[in-house]
């Protein structure tokens, strides 16, 4: 693999908003010597995006992950050829559209498994359109874990400021897709040393060198001794205590309406979330185009957009590539780091 990095863009659903943001941002790129993103995807579906925004590049199919970018006013699509000439409508639930975003997934998965790519940026896809396809996944996450057989990820959001010099935070799930009472009773003592652990060697894997943890607690004002819960008496500070024993660095728990807060302005380099939306409110509010997801566990670099289709807008080119943009150039920066990320990830 070449030492610039080369990035697989999957288009996701073709007929969502995912083709328009994938063209844009490898528009504004192209002829970017330090990287190189290719589409994964319908070239068919590439170019209708490309027309409806209007945006006056060619679109040049490459079969070989190591060809050379032709340069500004070009960008390059891996044509999956799934649907051809059989475009559905925009904004459409498809099975032929869930058929071509799940080829795209294994086609980039495949690639980067076998290191003819840095990565996999992902592009949103439809549940239904994949579940008429004939998958059974609930999403990306689940699909990928079963094509490199990794059975437990988790999920890392980088909240990024693109000033120079400026901090980026980095937020982890101790559960994630429950309802909140099903969340708090999933935080056990033994689940929170796990969780803590997981995050705090995340963090070096993805480049961070003595990482400082802090963990968010769940209660207001972190429960005040008792007064308004007790998980952080009975859960939390044991938890924390455990890993301290280990020589990790891990702060907490922190009232959760400051530790995010303390964790932008750099007192922390990450901040563990107890349950879904506690993290998601924070990093939403601050960056909410900016936020993007990067699924840790896996022996590849993934990072991804961090919202939906876009049924209801997809085809007008009015789509806002500031996500998968975030997302593109955040995989750059994880890109020095995927030798290390194999090495963890990889099952024995």
């Amino acid at each position: 693999m070449s030492t610039t990095p080369v990035l697989a863009l999957t288009v996701g659903d073709p007929v969502g908003i995912g083709p328009e943001i994938t063209a844009s941002t490898l528009a504004e790129f192209a002829g970017t010597p330090e990287h190189h993103g290719i589409a994964v995807g319908d070239r068919v579906a590439l170019e209708r995006a490309v027309e409806v925004l209007g945006l006056g590049v060619e679109v040049r199919v490459v079969s070989d992950w190591s060809t050379p970018p032709a340069g500004e006013g070009v960008i390059d699509v891996f044509d999956i050829g799934v649907l051809e000439g059989d475009m559905p409508e925009w904004g459409s639930v498809d099975g032929r559209a869930g058929r071509a975003a799940i080829t795209a997934i294994e086609v980039a998965t495949r690639a980067a498994l076998d290191q003819e790519i840095s990565g996999i940026v992902t592009g949103p896809i439809n549940k239904e359109a994949i579940w008429a396809a004939g998958s059974e996944h609930l999403g990306h996450t689940e699909m990928l874990g079963e094509l490199t057989g990794v059975t437990k990820q988790d999920t890392m959001f980088v909240v990024r400021d693109e000033a120079e010099g400026a901090h980026h935070l980095r937020i982890f799930f101790a559960t994630r897709h429950l309802s909140l009472r099903r969340a708090l009773d999933a935080i056990t003592l033994d689940s929170q040393v796990d969780s803590i652990v997981r995050a705090h060697r995340a963090l070096e894997v993805f480049g961070v060198e003595n990482p400082r943890l802090a963990t968010a607690a769940i209660n207001p004002h972190g429960g005040e001794n008792g007064a308004f819960g007790d998980e952080e008496i009975e859960i939390l500070r044991p938890a924390v205590a455990a890993v301290k024993e280990r020589g990790l660095e891990v702060a907490g728990p922190i009232p959760a309406d400051s530790v995010f807060h303390h964790g932008l302005t750099g007192r922390y380099d990450g901040v563990l979330s107890q349950y879904h939306d506690q993290g998601h409110i924070a990093a939403k509010t601050y960056d909410f185009d900016g936020t993007i997801s990067v699924t840790v566990g896996l022996p590849v670099l993934r990072t991804s957009v961090d919202h939906g289709t876009a049924f209801d807008i997809a085809g007008q080119g009015t789509a806002d590539h500031g996500t998968m943009r975030s997302a593109y150039l955040a995989a750059v920066d994880y890109a020095p780091f995927v030798a290390g990320i194999r090495e963890e990830y990889l099952p024995r």
